[in-house]
């Protein structure tokens, strides 16, 4: 690859041709501030906060657009590089609303860290007069709301809806001063093709698209002495909470999570892996029926929401491919209201389930009218990574700091394989584990997907020759689907992750998210798996209990009504 040599606040620095003098600058520690660049994004210079000084011709340019030249010289500190991008920083807040203290990215606002970074006060703000726009906010959506009056027209959201996830649902509006982002056709959140998958919460730098929060509906049950709540916590959550309270990503918190959730007031803590567990029986069983009948293959995953809902807008003609397994959060909060109820003689009517999520999606699954099974509402309230942690910090509680403890037994015990649910390629791993072992007692070795994009495996068992293949992204899964429609690619199992490199980087998960961090909190869950005593989730004893005591075998009638789901054809927008 040709190099070429520049010099940056006289350091002088070897880089690859075609990188932008942003990323020469992170070569030599020199961190130039912006808003609009984000590392998974194509590149975009609107916000103009990464200027710097060209010293051959004294011109500014954005150096998040800009590339190299050999024998460049730039300063990122002249007075009047500086001068240029606090006054750009100063126009975005004159136009933003001073409510940082009511915030859900306060303290995670990347323009509030700016606003900082460069001394920027009050004063200087209220100097600058002019209009101040005010639009309705939107919060119709389950998952997400949208403040638009927060939008700093950075264009995070909408590339990454459209570049990565391919679902194109946001888009630019109008021109200078009444440009704005807003859905398609200017519909509700509640309206339109969105999958919920939370990404473009996850790259906003400011607070214009968050979760729908549920904490107070979470601590009010808490606080209801005649109320029995329920904790149930996502795999990922493990390996991804830590990060909110100063551990490295990737660290795997398990027992800490579960004494924090106890300091919190609920009654019992368990593990949603159990159901992941749960989840691979019961999928399994169906995936070799159809495989035995060589009927609806491939046989696609369904355990996520985000792709679900995308699958429902775009590929209706492939939804008896999907597996009618329920997630392994609505089956966990099903046999709360059923089973766990039964065993421990409690009213159901007096059971609140919580789901500690990765997932913004998880706020719209809760709530689709045909995933309930108890004759209630089987999950009562989602809660984000991010908000578990606010409300862990709100009590004051010193995570680190906590003895780690173990989860209630019943529906807590799980396996290796239900932790691997949390990164891509784990389900297709978990299943087939199992398949493989109950057609021919044989194990089976790493199918090592990776991490990213699309990736395909074959497996022996017997005298079958399986191929799997995995998609996370829904752009990666429409590249996949498409093959598979047009005939161009023959699979049996296919599993699909709304969110790049799965549930790790799930849009509830706490920030920033990049590829560096997701890759070290999929390898988190890996180190756990591959520590497990029990690492097959056939083999996990309280699941075997289960299927003795209440659901008699997989896809047994029971199991069906209780554990499986149907699925929606939705218009397209």
């Amino acid at each position: 690859m040709e190099k070429v040599t520049l010099t940056i606040d006289e350091q002088q620095v070897e880089v690859e041709k075609g990188t932008t003098v942003l990323e020469a600058a992170k070569e030599v520690g020199i961190d130039i501030p912006s808003l609009c660049y984000h590392p998974d994004l194509t590149l975009h210079g609107a916000c103009r906060v990464c200027v710097v000084e060209n010293l051959e011709n004294e011109a500014l340019m954005a150096s998040c657009v800009s590339p190299v030249r050999d024998g460049m010289e730039v300063s990122t500190r002249s007075m009047k590089a500086r001068r240029a991008r606090r006054r750009n920083v100063e126009l975005l807040l004159a136009n933003h609303p001073n409510d940082c203290l009511g915030c859900d990215r306060n303290g995670t606002c990347e323009l509030q860290n700016i606003t900082h970074s460069l001394g920027i006060t009050r004063e200087d703000i209220e100097e600058i007069s002019g209009e101040v726009r005010e639009v309705p906010k939107d919060d119709t959506g389950p998952a997400l709301k949208r403040d638009p009056n927060k939008c700093i027209l950075c264009g995070r959201c909408v590339r990454v809806c459209e570049e990565v996830q391919g679902v194109s649902a946001l888009q630019f509006s109008n021109r200078g001063f009444d440009s704005i982002v807003t859905t398609a056709f200017d519909l509700p959140q509640s309206e339109i093709n969105c999958a919920n998958c939370g990404q473009c919460a996850t790259v906003c730098p400011v607070g214009a698209i968050t979760e729908v929060s549920e904490i107070q509906k979470v601590w009010n049950a808490l606080e209801d002495e005649d109320v029995h709540v329920i904790a149930q916590t996502a795999p990922s959550i493990q390996a991804t909470i830590g990060e909110e309270f100063g551990y490295e990503p990737g660290t795997v918190v398990t027992g800490e999570l579960v004494s924090a959730l106890r300091k919190l007031g609920f009654d019992s803590v368990f593990s949603t892996e159990f159901t992941a567990d749960l989840t691979i029986l019961e999928e399994g069983t169906e995936f070799l029926e159809r495989l035995t009948e060589n009927k609806n293959l491939p046989h696609i995953t369904s355990c996520c929401p985000g792709w679900v809902k995308y699958a429902e807008h775009n590929y209706s003609d492939l939804l008896n491919h999907l597996s009618t397994a329920k997630s392994p959060q609505q089956m966990f909060s099903a046999l709360s209201k059923t089973y766990y109820a039964e065993n421990t003689d409690i009213d159901p009517k007096d059971i609140y389930t919580v789901s500690i999520m990765p997932c913004t999606a998880k706020k719209f699954e809760k709530d689709r009218e045909e995933i309930n099974a108890s004759n209630l509402k089987d999950t009562d309230a989602v809660l984000t990574t991010r908000e578990l942690a606010r409300m862990i910090k709100e009590v004051g509680v010193q995570f680190e700091n906590l003895n780690k403890e173990d989860y209630d037994e019943l529906m807590g015990k799980h396996t290796g394989a239900g932790t691997i649910f949390g990164t891509t390629g784990g389900v297709a791993e978990a299943a087939v584990r199992t398949v493989k072992e109950k057609l021919t007692g044989e194990e089976l070795e790493r199918l090592n997907l990776g991490f990213k994009g699309i990736n395909e495996a074959e497996v022996e068992i017997g005298d079958k020759t399986i191929k799997v293949a995995i998609a996370n992204g829904l752009r990666n899964a429409e590249r996949l689907l498409d093959e598979v429609r047009a005939g161009e690619s023959e699979y049996h199992f296919i599993e699909v992750m709304a969110c790049p490199h799965g549930c790790v980087g799930g849009g509830g998960q706490p920030l920033p998210i990049n590829e560096k961090h997701k890759q070290l909190r999929s390898e988190g869950l890996s180190n756990t798996d591959e520590s497990s005593v029990v690492r097959k989730s056939h083999e996990n004893p309280m699941i075997k209990r289960l299927y003795e005591e209440y659901l008699g075998e997989p896809n047994s009638e029971r199991a069906h009504e209780l554990l499986h789901t149907t699925f929606i054809e939705r218009p397209k927008n």
